[in-house]
């Protein structure tokens, strides 16, 4: 039998006597004990994303604070048709993006410099086995290319769908994402 990825909602492996699936349903009956170990099997992945869409180690690290407490505010809502981690996710993102308008104009079209080493390091702590000079180069990007690549090329999301949630239009976004892909591939040079 092959191995279950343990971040799959049905995963269940030695010392995690329980699915992802039960878990959520004991922390929708208010169970807190469950609740953290959900926190537990999923914070990493969610740090991993919030990473990847920040660029900063410090910004990922509030940002899956604040998923957190969304998530025990909305849990009550999750209904369970679609996997605890699809819910998860898209909530993720939300958050990223509100955070990201949050800090308005100014801090979206300023291109500060990135401590390349500090995240090449926490790339490779929360996400082992990724090619830290792919890592280097995303995180060197202006913080709009790198999020529109992020949600293009490693979360897979269509264009339509990222100038929606980004809120800019679609040729917009096309016209970020080459552009973005092209820093990376003169980064990676």
């Amino acid at each position: 039998m092959a191995a279950v990825p343990a971040w799959r909602d049905d995963a269940v492996s030695p010392g995690r006597a329980e699915s992802i699936e039960s878990l959520v349903n004991r922390a929708q009956e208010g169970d807190t004990a469950a609740f953290e170990a959900l926190y537990r099997r999923t914070a990493d992945r969610v740090y991993a994303l919030c990473l990847r869409m920040s660029g900063d180690g410090e910004q990922a690290t509030e940002l899956v604070q604040d998923v957190f407490v969304r998530v025990w505010e909305r849990l009550g809502s999750f209904r369970g048709e679609s996997l605890f981690t699809t819910w998860l996710h898209r909530l993720t993102l939300n958050v990223v993006l509100q955070d990201r308008r949050r800090r308005g104009r100014r801090d979206a079209r300023e291109v500060g410099s990135v401590d390349l080493e500090r995240f090449g390091r926490e790339a490779v702590r929360a996400m082992p086995g990724t090619r830290v000079d792919l890592e280097r180069a995303i995180a060197a990007l202006p913080s709009k290319a790198r999020r529109v690549l992020v949600l293009r090329d490693v979360e897979g999301y269509k264009h339509e769908e990222i100038a929606r949630m980004t809120g800019v239009t679609l040729g917009t976004v096309k016209a970020q994402i080459h552009r973005a892909r092209g820093l990376v591939k003169e980064a990676l040079r």
